[in-house]
């Protein structure tokens, strides 16, 4: 299968062989195809988009980002927006009417059908972030008194539009999860078996309230192929899939990337974003860290006097103070993300901590002996390399210990481990390193 370039596409369109392109794009794939469009223009991607069969229109169109998404919403009928929305998953419709402005919202859901309306509307109604957002009401539930054949009828009947069939769900009258059942296991068994005989009980499930991440981690530690989730009367109102658990750790991950990187993320692409609100996402960190490292310039401009007389040790001040920065980064990084994963637990803090400081007593003396040798080298000052040497095995303890402990404080606060920062950790580093290596060298050149 050819996949077709970017040039190819523009010249097939301005040639108006609209055939070759629809032949050309039918033999691609759904992704392939989004990719390709998300770079036309917006007269190419609608002209494009209407070449497409409908069932491979509703994929493409699931496969497109926020902004492509909306961009085409704009240049098409209400009648085509209409027959893609209903043939959207609900929670992927959801997250596509999150992201528009409320009255494009109104409109938008005054083109659903009444049921998949109350459909949308019940999965907005719940927290963004929750597994009740992700979830799709579109599930398999069987009751445990059905026998096997009469099991397999409803799932054939029902196997159309849901989002999974290998997984199924048992449901008392009052739809509380009881149990699940594979499909697997209903093919083997004989057709005149209850459901609930081969029914697994107790499934593993999330609540409509647990953070999505929970949901993610339940799917993946147990092997699921979807996850349950039930309201906090423990009715089955949805399931969580695999696919949906993807994008919420692709979320995740760029989320936490953004905010390790003092940087408000945004859901619209890089060059889709104007300048002016990238420079404001930005600058808000910045402007703190500013004001905060004014302490580092107080600190330095007070030591005056010793400058004056050891004009060598304000060489080495960017060395230590951006050493302590980067070994801070490396634990934080190394412990959010052990948080994260689940790898780590808080319960486990000192012991954390305490591995990092080894780790850092390690480092900073590997890398004082480094810098006493390349010190004295450059200066010819044997008390000014002593006091670098010092100064950098202080540093690097500290900074093990600041940066894998303010996770942990994060937590304990109830605030994402992911908002330690690494200019943050850079920052407060810069004011201690400079205060350690001042304090180091009066010590010192007072011996």
């Amino acid at each position: 299968m050819e996949i077709l370039d970017e040039r190819t596409f523009e010249e097939l369109i301005e040639s108006r062989n609209l055939k070759a392109l629809r032949e050309r794009l039918m033999s691609m794939e759904p992704l392939d195809v989004a990719i390709l469009l998300e770079s036309a223009s917006e007269e190419q991607l609608a002209v494009a988009f209407r070449l497409l069969p409908k069932d491979m229109a509703v994929e493409v169109f699931d496969d497109f980002d926020g902004p492509t998404q909306h961009r085409l919403l704009e240049s098409m009928t209400h009648q085509v927006v209409s027959q893609l929305l209903e043939a959207m998953s609900p929670d992927d419709r959801a997250e596509l009417l999150e992201e528009v402005p409320a009255s494009v919202t109104r409109r938008l859901l005054g083109l659903l059908s009444s049921e998949q309306r109350q459909v949308t509307l019940q999965l907005l109604g719940y927290e963004d972030g929750t597994a009740g957002r992700e979830m799709t009401p579109y599930f398999v539930d069987l009751r445990s008194n059905m026998t096997v054949a009469q099991a397999m009828d409803r799932i054939r009947r029902l196997a159309v539009d849901r989002e999974t069939i290998y997984e199924c769900y048992v449901i008392d009258p009052s739809r509380h999860l009881e149990g699940t059942v594979s499909l697997t296991e209903l093919v083997l068994a004989r057709p005149e078996s209850k459901v609930g005989e081969i029914a697994v009980p107790s499934p593993k499930k999330v609540f409509t309230f647990s953070d999505r991440q929970e949901a993610a981690r339940v799917l993946r530690d147990n092997e699921l192929i979807a996850v349950p989730v039930v309201d906090r009367e423990g009715r089955l109102v949805g399931i969580i899939t695999q696919d949906d658990v993807a994008d919420i750790m692709e979320e995740e991950v760029t989320e936490d990337i953004y905010r390790f990187g003092a940087v408000q993320g945004t859901e619209r692409g890089y060059f889709t974003t104007r300048v002016f609100n990238v420079v404001r996402r930005r600058i808000s960190w910045l402007l703190l860290l500013l004001v905060v490292n004014t302490a580092t310039a107080s600190i330095i401009a007070g030591q005056e006097a010793m400058l004056a007389e050891v004009v060598l040790l304000a060489a080495f001040i960017p060395l230590l103070i951006g050493t302590g920065g980067n070994i801070g980064a490396q634990s934080a990084t190394v412990v959010i993300r052990g948080l994260a994963t689940g790898e780590i637990r808080p319960r486990k803090a000192l012991a954390i901590i305490g591995r990092e400081v080894s780790v850092g007593m390690l480092l900073g003396g590997a890398l004082g002996l480094a810098v006493l040798l390349w010190a004295f080298w450059l200066g010819r000052d044997s008390r000014v390399s002593m006091i670098v040497a010092l100064t950098l095995v202080t540093i690097a303890v500290l900074a093990t210990a600041v940066g894998s402990a303010l996770p942990f404080l994060f937590r304990l606060s109830k605030v994402d481990p992911a908002l330690v920062s690494a200019p943050l950790i850079t920052t407060v580093m810069d004011i201690s390193g400079v205060g350690v290596y001042f304090g180091v060298a009066h010590a010192l050149l007072r011996l």
